[in-house]
């Protein structure tokens, strides 16, 4: 949530009464992610305040957005805790300012939870469950913009500013990846649209209870259980050695599975996909971090930290398949 594209009051405000959504008290520009010129808004309607986020979209394009907006509004219908972009008089989600596209959604109430327990793992695991079944139906569909494809022609742009040790790991791993999407098991993963990015700064608490998720921006169709792995990577590992944290992991997996059970090739593959989520963000900050954008605000986040969780995830193999199948 840097700010790439700077937004005056009056501007901001004009589209929050075009929108309905009362006169605008204050803006704030969002310091946090690297994608989007994110603000915190407040406005006042009818002596009531109320939060919001403004959005500028500064990668996605027009024919993207709806996809992902359209998207939240389906499963907000469904009862999932997510935000739920605003519409004008005409019913349009996908709005224009400073030229860019633009969205205004409900913020979140809490807080995220940066130091998860299991409870915390848990009730990310149920919900992540609800949310898949109740994307099923979703009638869009959009490739995962940051998925095999965009590994393959990533990697190359990369690779010359790595060490001769940390081209082999990448390069290695994105042809075992390859491999697995070619395998019939892969072929047989439940899929549907996915968050693809939940990590625990995109999830809101209020003590134990979870409140949303939020920043669909990277969703897309993909597998579910590739989601999940997403998730395992972040919410359920050392942050400071990238190792696997099994309390953690446990509460989730079960979570998830009393609301969706995971099929065979989904417990045949949930090594494989762990390894696919860590080589996804480190090549991502990879990019980031070596090819960056100016913003005001920016902050790249460091790309070793999946490296280490890759090297975790290759080398202890075997027995992740071996918890991943208990």
């Amino acid at each position: 949530m840097a700010v790439f594209t700077q937004v005056t009051t009056t501007e901001a405000g004009n589209l929050l009464t075009k929108l309905g959504l009362g006169t605008l008290t204050d803006i704030q520009g969002c310091a946090g992610g690297i994608e989007n010129t994110n603000y915190f808004v407040t406005t006042e309607l009818d002596g009531a305040v109320h939060e919001h986020v403004l959005t500028l979209f500064e990668r996605l394009t027009f024919e993207q957005l709806p996809f992902y907006l359209h998207l939240m509004k389906h499963l907000a219908g469904k009862g999932i805790p997510v935000p739920d972009p605003a519409a004008d008089a005409k019913g349009n989600i996908l709005h224009r300012l400073k030229g860019k596209p633009a969205a205004v959604v409900n913020k979140l109430k809490g807080k995220s939870q940066l130091n998860p327990q299991p409870v915390h793992c848990a009730a990310v695991g149920a919900m992540l469950a609800r949310m898949h079944l109740a994307g099923r139906d979703y009638d869009r569909s959009q490739p995962n913009l940051r998925g095999l494809p965009w590994w393959n022609d990533t990697v190359p742009v990369v690779l010359p500013h790595l060490t001769p040790e940390q081209a082999a790991l990448i390069t290695a791993e994105l042809a075992y990846q390859n491999h697995v999407a070619d395998s019939a098991a892969y072929a047989a993963l439940p899929a549907g649209p996915v968050h693809a990015d939940l990590f625990r700064d995109n999830v809101m608490f209020e003590g134990e209870a979870l409140t949303g998720f939020f920043d669909f921006y990277f969703a897309g169709c993909d597998s579910f259980l590739f989601d999940l792995a997403v998730c395992l990577n972040d919410w359920c590992i050392d942050l400071a050695t990238g190792g696997h944290d099994t309390d953690r992991a446990q509460a989730m997996l079960r979570a998830y599975q009393t609301v969706r059970p995971l099929t065979a090739p989904e417990r045949e593959l949930l090594p494989a996909m762990l390894r696919a989520g860590a080589l996804r963000f480190w090549v991502s900050r990879l990019w980031d971090w070596h090819l960056p954008r100016e913003a005001s605000m920016l902050q790249p986040h460091d790309p070793t930290h999946f490296e280490r969780v890759l090297r975790q995830r290759v080398t202890t193999a075997t027995a992740m398949a071996t918890w991943a199948k208990a």
